[in-house]
């Protein structure tokens, strides 16, 4: 199992190359998770954690098991159940 939490820059990048026709609601997300590296950072006045929790709210469209892999690892780093 992997232990180790990527960063969200990284997340962001795989999610841009599988989620071919984005929700426009979660691309201004994906965008600003794209500047981020942990989800101790800020993007601007926004936490990072904010910003992964608006992702999550807009991408309940994204279907298919990347998809399902890349929201689990978010909500976990989130602190959601």
């Amino acid at each position: 199992m992997n232990t180790t939490t990527r960063s969200l820059s990284t997340i962001a990048r795989e999610i841009r190359a599988d989620w071919t026709n984005m929700y426009f609601g979660a691309v201004p997300y994906v965008q600003a998770m794209g500047t981020l590296d942990s989800i101790n950072s800020n993007y601007g006045y926004d936490s990072a954690q904010s910003i992964v929790l608006y992702f999550l709210a807009n991408a309940q469209t994204w279907k298919g098991l990347k998809a399902r892999e890349i929201k689990e690892e978010l909500k976990k780093m989130a602190g959601v159940k």
